[in-house]
């Protein structure tokens, strides 16, 4: 079950449909609902700051930091009063979002955001919050499409499966979710292609895995000319799934960034939740 749900909470229009999905997760395994706010400098920011007369800034430009944070979470009050969670906090956070959602999800038991401005590294390769959350954090993390209209998720869940060790960590994060779902579709793209990593029966093990914790599972194998990626996500959509799972950056960070990337296509494209796990 997740017992400590963490919800990103800043003032981009996504907020709302990240909000109602959390809260409904909440109420469906009992868990305790922490609504993250911070006020954007990070800790380089900070030593930055102590370490250059220039660079200080004023006592108000922090306080104003804070009330902005303290205003996002009071739109939010109203929200999970209303959506009658069983258990929540509000929660102010003195550093930028990546850092802050990552050293939340040590305590946590799932990270829920959306997709947001890119950030970049030193090597200006733009990285989404989704993406550095997920690549450094210990925990799954769960992405909200902007223009989702549902609530509840993991009715009917996707499952994409290609026997690497990021597919494997994001089946067992997915699997408090998986238990309660009425379908799981455990999807093959291309196995074939893997056959040493897959085994005999490509599928057959980690099936018989889900089905022994009670997971309704069903094992679909798809060829396909479009990419992993695109394959399944017209899965998603021929059986009305209202979430997708997959392990996130199966090649390396570099190989992703330059050739696009499973992990980055399901991101940029998905219409429906999608849960991650590195």
């Amino acid at each position: 079950m997740y017992k400590t749900i963490v919800v990103h909470v800043d003032g981009g229009s996504q907020w709302a449909p990240r909000l109602r999905v959390a809260a409904a997760l909440a109420r469906q395994h009992g868990g305790h609902l922490v609504a993250s706010a911070v006020t954007g400098i990070s800790q380089r920011d900070f030593l930055m700051l102590g370490t250059s007369p220039m660079a200080a800034l004023p006592d108000t430009d922090f306080e104003r930091l804070r009330e902005a944070a303290t205003a996002l979470l009071q739109q939010v009050a109203g929200s999970m009063e209303a959506a009658d969670v069983p258990s929540w906090e509000q929660r102010i956070v003195e550093d930028d979002a990546e850092h802050a959602l990552v050293l939340e999800s040590r305590y946590a038991d799932l990270i829920v955001l959306s997709r947001g401005a890119p950030t970049h590294s030193r090597l200006h390769l733009a990285t989404e919050l989704p993406e550095y959350v997920a690549l450094h954090c210990s925990r799954p993390v769960l992405v909200v499409p902007d223009n989702f209209d549902g609530e509840t998720v993991g009715t009917t869940v996707v499952v994409g499966w290609n026997a690497s060790m990021e597919s494997t960590r994001a089946v067992t994060a997915a699997l408090p979710q998986l238990k309660l779902a009425r379908s799981v579709l455990l999807a093959l793209i291309n196995p074939e292609a893997l056959a040493e990593r897959h085994g005999e029966q490509p599928g057959g093990d980690i099936a018989l895995y889900l089905a022994r914790h009670g997971v309704n599972v069903e094992i679909v194998r798809e060829r396909s000319d479009a990419g992993t990626a695109l394959a399944l996500l017209g899965l998603a959509r021929e059986c009305g799934a209202d979430l997708l799972v997959t392990g996130a950056y199966g090649h390396s960070r570099y190989r992703e960034w330059v050739a696009g990337g499973v992990t980055r296509t399901l991101l940029e494209e998905n219409t429906v939740p999608l849960m991650l796990a590195h």
